[in-house]
């Protein structure tokens, strides 16, 4: 190192250190144009008022032609026209997109905040998430898939290239999915689902006291250590704890399984994997916290065809015909898979479009702290004082 510093090799060293990443060397040319915004003065204002939707006409329209122009979701025409027209609202709309709200072109509360946050915020978001990429963009390699928990996100990576992404559902407020990496070890197919601790303590005991039926009506089956069915009439769930607790909770194949058809595994000590769900109805939120901390997907089963496709006799077809069957099927991947669950709320997609997302965990705000604090070096060496 020393010998780096004296000598001619200072650049060669910090090439060394660099990050290349497209997603990283994206979202550093969003920083640059935003900065670049940012010097002009920011982005106006859009005023406060009531909502706003295609066919009015209102004051407030120039204004919001100029915000959305400044960021490039409104491509132009008669800025001062106060007629909320067809081409505005493909901007709105666009913007509405890239920001994580409902697309409907209706300007609510939700659409008036995000318009109005100051660029300066967003150059903080971006900032942040160019950190978090320091963190875990590093020697990745061709292949992964990666979970955006902030952007309620799937995708697989292959060669290079995203080969599949679907909505995902993550954790709640009070049961946050972690951030962690790890590798997709096996598929499994028509899985059974054995209650967590976490949820039998906090949902299952507690629905059991409440009503005797509870465990039937959710479709659950106790099991003892010996493997045996247990009738849930017979347990005093009024004494039952969860740190003593003596069988296993289990909710076997079906159509009201909580993992569905397919799960996806990669062992970790937070117990959080991938799988389907039959509240397929959520994925039309846009905002998606409803699970207790692992990662619904939709169309789980194209994912599944995507990491079984290298893998001898394993088509569409035959993955159909195991679902049919509704029986237990776990099969082994030959290659792992890396897989990364993030948290990203600022990133560049697939198309060049700047996206933010709401910072559903306040994660954000610890790291801008980090970022903006006072760098003080700690001195290589300490003076000892020392009497003579």
């Amino acid at each position: 190192m020393g010998e780096a510093l004296a000598g001619e090799r200072v650049g060669a060293l910090i090439a060394e250190f660099e990050l290349s990443s497209p997603w990283y060397d994206a979202l550093l040319g969003a920083l640059a144009r935003y900065r670049a915004i940012a010097k002009q003065g920011g982005w106006p204002t859009v005023p406060p008022g009531p909502t706003l939707e295609p066919g009015m006409t209102d004051r407030r329209i120039p204004a919001l032609r100029a915000r959305l122009a400044m960021t490039g979701d409104w491509m132009g025409g008669d800025l001062q026209s106060p007629r909320y027209d067809a081409d505005l609202e493909q901007g709105v709309r666009r913007f509405q997109a890239r920001h994580g709200l409902d697309v409907d072109g209706i300007i609510g509360p939700q659409a008036y905040e995000a318009l109005n946050l100051p660029v300066e915020a967003r150059i903080d978001q971006i900032r942040v998430n160019l950190e978090r990429g320091r963190w875990v963009l590093r020697g990745l390699g061709e292949d992964f898939a990666v979970i955006n928990i902030a952007g309620f996100m799937a995708y697989l990576v292959m060669e290079g290239r995203v080969v599949w992404e679907a909505r995902s559902i993550v954790g709640r407020q009070y049961r946050k999915t972690p951030v962690f990496r790890d590798e997709i070890s096996y598929v499994q197919f028509n899985p059974s689902w054995t209650v967590p601790p976490g949820i039998l303590r906090k949902d299952i005991l507690p629905g059991a006291r409440r009503s005797a039926s509870f465990i039937r009506k959710s479709g659950l089956t106790l099991i003892d250590r010996d493997g045996r069915r247990v009738d849930p009439g017979s347990v005093d769930w009024s004494r039952a704890s969860a740190r003593s607790f003596p069988y296993r909770v289990v909710q076997f194949p079906g159509p009201r399984n909580a993992l569905g058809r397919v799960k996806f595994g990669f062992p970790n000590r937070y117990l959080v994997y991938m799988h389907d769900t039959p509240k397929r109805g959520l994925f039309a939120r846009a905002e998606r916290t409803f699970s207790s901390g692992c990662v619904r997907i939709d169309n789980p089963l194209d994912f599944a065809q995507c990491l079984l496709e290298r893998q001898p006799g394993w088509s569409r077809e035959r993955i159909d015909r195991v679902v049919a069957t509704g029986k237990t099927r776990t099969v082994h991947l030959d290659r792992p898979l890396p897989v990364l669950l993030l948290y990203w709320t600022a990133w560049v997609d697939w198309d060049g479009q700047v996206n933010f997302r709401r910072d559903i965990y306040q994660r954000d705000g610890r790291v801008l702290a980090a970022l903006n604090d006072v760098f003080r070096p700690k001195p290589l060496f300490r003076l000892v004082a020392t009497r003579p």
